[in-house]
This record gives structure tokens, sequence and C-alpha cells, in this order.
């Protein structure tokens, strides 16, 4: 990282750029200055919080008759993003450090001010645990300023969706206990958490993911950070299991929709976060970031207002003086939090991210701004489409956000045929959509076949044998997909020294040809070489065996060399090979890798099994943790190649 949050916490005390908007007036001389809410001179191993308070907006604790506090509020964000009316009951998840013992009595007072119904515990609407879950004990009250994070993240889910349920969970301070905390979101059944919070990337990114979020199904809406591009990306926002959420500053506009949204940047030292990860694997969702741009994950995903200078209306007594207007993008995160649960449930294999990119429509794209100076420019710089700073843009509406149309697309089963003789396979799809028009695509057929993309129909004459893994995508015009995967074998002779004879090697497939562990194989693309699929083997941070297995048999008089991608992430350090992962034929020990192997992404690995020729084998990758520090195994785009 070029700095630190020690580093910069100084320069985050400082006079704000500009004039401050009609909603958040500046009291002197047009110019705003904002302070962080809590602290940011944090030691390695903790977070800060991303929500910054105006110090010139001075407010009374009670306000007086008829007078509105100043920054946006409900009827404002509504407006902007174009926020229907809902009365879903759907829980949102706040997850910070430390306690707020004011929160439920300040939020009564902001839901009161805007006349959005009650949310308190005796009504089932709010509720407040620690760490693990429970009611009692609670953390120690707040002494770092968490107590106006707390404030701004409640406030801004009741004003995008006032009719959520609200569940606070208080992590014990802002060290990794902030990552129990977002474990037991998971635990509660939550589909959509709010955290505004982050710290530098540490190259066990990866291992923070096994252990703490669920890999599909859950939106966690995560702030990117508030010190522009300069300071570098912020986990976990850059999580291929998250939602990136930045940062604009919002005005008033003489437009169709009476809002314009440019990058949120008050100099060098302040603005929404953006960049490239240097060691978390692009999802293979995140198709609008050219791979010249960036090759890792790209923060960020979509934005929202955090500007301090066009800032929110927050309500905080317990180390808060009343009303105040707060920015930051710790206000970005939970009114995304609220939009994807205004928009419906996610799927349970869903990554929620993704359809973002599958409904750009359903966005205001912010083409103006930018939050510092970078190559290539795309990282900081506003563009068409998709860009650093904004991501893909701003909420207009829900269909962006939400789970969309379902396509099911039914598995004929495995296949066979002979080369030389025609073949003719059906398709079958439908859609929850009845006037969907669907499209066909395929990858993996026998050479000589092909598919029809209007009928589905798969036909040709086999050319060759060979088995290999089918996998057909069926899309529909609104740009929702679905697919089914099976094997198909073409007879051959079985003595040919040439190709790759693994079955599914990229596990593109998900466990089509593979026998392994529960939870090993994986296509939600997080952690991928290429593709989607991929095997995770441990990372639970407890004594724990998984293995990853395909039986295969090698010509006799063939040479046989097995290649496969592996990566390794870990929280061991100079602690010797603790944990291990072994590639086995048949039982035999060929080649050992463990925790001293980590590194930032994937190295290529060869084992010669020429031995094996004339033989059947069972090639396996066994992982083994022997500690309580976790460290994962990431294997993929394997091959059996004969020579």
């Amino acid at each position: 990282m070029k700095h630190t949050f020690a580093a910069l916490a100084a320069a985050a005390v400082l006079v704000l750029s500009g004039s401050a908007s009609a909603q958040a007036s500046a009291t002197s001389a047009d110019r705003p200055t904002v302070r962080p809410s809590c602290d940011q001179d944090v030691a390695p191993g903790h977070f800060a919080c991303f929500a910054l308070k105006r110090t010139d907006v001075q407010e009374p604790m009670v306000l007086p008759a008829d007078a509105t506090p100043n920054g946006y509020g409900p009827s404002d964000l509504r407006s902007a993003y174009n926020l229907p009316d809902s009365d879903t009951t759907a829980t949102i998840a706040i997850v910070d450090a430390y306690d707020n013992p004011h929160a439920e009595s300040d939020l009564a007072t902001y839901r009161a001010t805007y006349g959005l119904p009650p949310c308190t515990t005796d009504n089932g609407c709010f509720t407040k645990v620690n760490q693990d879950g429970k009611a009692s004990p609670l953390p120690a009250p707040d002494v770092k300023g968490w107590a106006g994070e707390i404030s701004l993240d409640l406030d801004m889910v009741s004003a995008v969706c006032p009719s959520c349920h609200i569940t606070l969970i208080e992590a014990d301070d802002d060290s990794d206990n902030l990552f129990t905390a977002v474990k037991t979101t998971g635990d509660l059944g939550i589909k959509y958490v709010s955290m505004s919070w982050g710290g530098p990337e540490t190259g066990e990114d990866p291992a923070y993911d096994a252990q703490y979020f669920k890999p599909s199904g859950v939106v966690y809406a995560v702030s990117s950070g508030d010190y522009a591009y300069d300071w570098g990306v912020s986990y976990p926002s850059t999580s291929g299991r998250v939602v990136s959420v930045g940062g604009t500053s919002l005005t008033r506009a003489d437009s169709s929709r009476g809002w314009s949204e440019s990058v949120w940047k008050t100099n060098d030292n302040l603005g929404t976060g953006s960049g490239c990860s240097s060691d978390v694997p692009k999802p293979s969702w995140q198709t609008a970031v050219p791979a010249d741009v960036c090759g890792h994950r790209a923060a960020t995903d979509v934005s929202a207002v955090a500007d301090p200078a066009t800032g929110v209306a927050v309500y905080q007594t317990y180390q808060g003086s009343g009303w105040a207007v707060a920015g930051g993008t710790s206000a970005a995160a939970p009114i995304i939090a609220g939009v994807y649960a205004l928009a419906g449930t996610p799927r349970s294999d869903d990554q929620p991210a993704s359809y973002l990119y599958s409904h750009t429509g359903g966005l205001n794209d912010v083409t103006t701004g930018d939050n510092g100076t970078c190559a290539p420019s795309l990282l900081c710089t506003a563009a068409t489409g998709w860009d650093g700073p904004t991501g893909l843009g701003t909420p207009d509406g829900l269909a962006a956000f939400a789970p969309g149309n379902k396509i099911t697309v039914t598995d004929p089963g495995d296949q066979a045929g002979t080369a030389g003789t025609p073949a003719r396979l059906q398709i079958q799809a439908t859609d929850s959509s009845t006037t969907a028009v669907l499209s066909y695509a395929a990858k993996g057929l026998p050479a000589g076949l092909t598919i029809d993309a209007h009928t589905g129909l798969i036909s040709g004459t086999p050319t060759t044998g060979g088995i290999g893994t089918v996998t057909v995508t069926v899309t529909d015009d609104s740009g929702y997909t679905g697919s089914t995967a099976f094997v198909w074998t073409i007879a051959g002779d079985g003595t040919s020294c040439s190709g790759q004879v693994l079955l599914n090697p990229d596990f593109e497939s998900g466990a089509i040809g593979w026998t392994a562990s529960d939870g090993v194989i994986n296509t939600d693309g997080t952690y991928a070489h290429g593709g989607s699929g991929y095997a995770w083997l441990d990372g639970y941070g407890t004594a724990h065996t998984a293995t990853l297995a395909q039986q295969v048999t090698i010509p006799a008089k063939c040479a046989a060399t097995l290649r496969y991608q592996v990566r390794v992430s870990s929280f061991e350090h100079s602690r010797g090979a603790r944990d291990t992962l072994t590639v086995t034929a048949n039982g035999h020990a060929l080649q050992t890798l463990s925790n001293a192997d980590q590194g930032t992404g994937y190295v290529e690995r060869s084992v010669d099994l020429s031995a094996y020729a004339g033989k059947t084998v069972t090639i396996t990758w066994t992982g083994k943790e022997n500690s309580t520090l976790a460290t994962s195994f990431f294997v993929d785009d394997t091959a059996l190649t004969l020579g």
C-alpha cells in the first residue's frame, strides 16, 4: 500500500473543496470541514470505519418546530435512486465494532422525524446482539468513535427500506472480531449484510473468505474506502464474494431524473476508493472490467452518495450532539444493502454482485469526475459503462439488483456415440418468463457436432473418439442464463498417445468426473484460475482433511504428464510445513506442497506419470490442516496429457 490509515488520519480532517449542496449547506464561507467518525490510527490486524462527519454544521439535539435536518433524508434518497414503496420485512444485518448504547433510541428519533414506521426491540423490528449472535454480554461502550458509524448505518438502511428489519451485530473491537460478527450473519441466516469498514490487503484474503463469508446467496455490501485512488484498495471490498460499493457526489439537477452525480473526490487524500486487487482473482461475473485494465478483482461494482459536502442527515447522541451531516462510503454501503433487500432474495447459488453486470440498464451511469491519477485511467476516472470509482453506476430502481428470470435447462444425461456415426440431441429449456426468447450455446462438444443457437438441437457426425464434458448455456433476451453439463463419450480404440484424458479438467461442469470431499468443488468463480470452476481444499483453521480424485486409464507405451494450477493462501507464517497438499497416484505420493509455498497467485506444477502406462490410475490431491491457523489450497485447470 502507498499509505496507511495512520498516515491519512490527519489528512482526513480538512477543508472540502467546492460548495456544499442546498441540502447540506455550509455555515462558514461555503467551506465545509469534515473528520472521520472513528479512529483511523489502527494497528495491523485492525480495521477502520469509513464514516465521515461534517464539523461545520452544528445542529441542536432537538429541532425547532417545523424545522428539518440538514442533509439528505429518506425522500431525497428514494427520489434520487427511483426506489419504490415496499412492505418487505427482510432483515438487514449491520456489522460494526463496540457498543452504541443509544443505538435504538437514536434510531427511533431519526425514524419519527421522517415519519418512518417504528423499528424497536418491542415490535420485533430491531435486534442488537454481540459478535456471537447473543443478546448479552454486549461489547464495551464505544471508545473509538464507532458509535457514529453505527448511527449512520442504521439511518441509511431505514431511509432506503423503511419496513426492513434490522439486526445490529456489535463486534468486541475493531480487530478480526469484526469477521467473527460477519460469520454470525450467516449462522443467523441473514441474506443482506452491510459492512462499512476495511483495511489494506494482506495476501491472506482468500483464507478470510473461506472462514467467514458464505460462498453464495448472500449480499455483503462493503464500502470501498474514503482515501481516493492513491491509498489503494481495501479488503473486504476486494473479496470476490461481496458487492464493492463506491461513492458519488449527489446534487439536484434540472433534468428528467432531477439529480446528477459525479465521482466523489475532495482532494488527493479524500474521496471514494477504487483500484485493482493485488491477490484476489477476478470473479467470472466481472465481465465489464477489461483484462488489460485489471486482471484481478476490481473495485468497485456499484455506488451511491458518499460526499459529505452533499451528505445525509444522521442522528447520534452517544459521543454525538444530535443531528449531523455525514458521508463517506459508509453511507453508500447500507444504502446499497437496502436496495438489494427491496429487490428480492438472491438465489442460493448466486453471487448477487453478478446481477449488476447482467442488467446495467437498471443503473445511472456516472461518467464525470475522478478520484486521482492512474494508469490505466479507467481505475480512477469515470467513463461510460464500468469504471473504478463508481463501478457500473448508481441505483435506478430495482431491476439491476433483482435475481430476475430463472432459466432451467434439462439435463439430458450422459451421451455415447461412435466416430463416423451421425448424432442428434435436442436440448430442452424453460424460462420463468413465458415471453422470453432463448438462445443456445455449447462448449466441449465432440469434434464434428454443433448446436443450433435458435432451437437447441445438437447434430452432426463425430470425427474422432474421446470423452469430454459438454456444457450447454441458455440465455434469454433479458440477459439471464441457465446451464447444464453432461459427459459425451465417442467410442475410440483407446490406444492413441495424444490428447488430454482427464474429464472436466477445469471444474467448469462442477463435480462431473471427480470424487471430492464436501465443499471442495466450487463454481462461483471467486478463486478460479480461469472460468468459474475450481477446487478449494481445506481453509477451515482446524484439523481437517480434504480430497479430490479422478480415475483414468493411461494407454500402454504412452508418456503421460499431469499438470495443474495451484494457489496456496495461509495464515501460517515462518512456522514450517504445518499444512500440506499431496498428489498421489494409486496411493503413492508424487509431490507435496505446504503452507510454506504460499504466494499471491496460481503457479503451474507438473508430475510425470509415464510409469503408469498401461494401467488404470487414481490421481488424488489430499489437503491436510494440522493447526488452528487456516491454509487454503486452490487447484484448477488440471490436465493429464499423453505423448
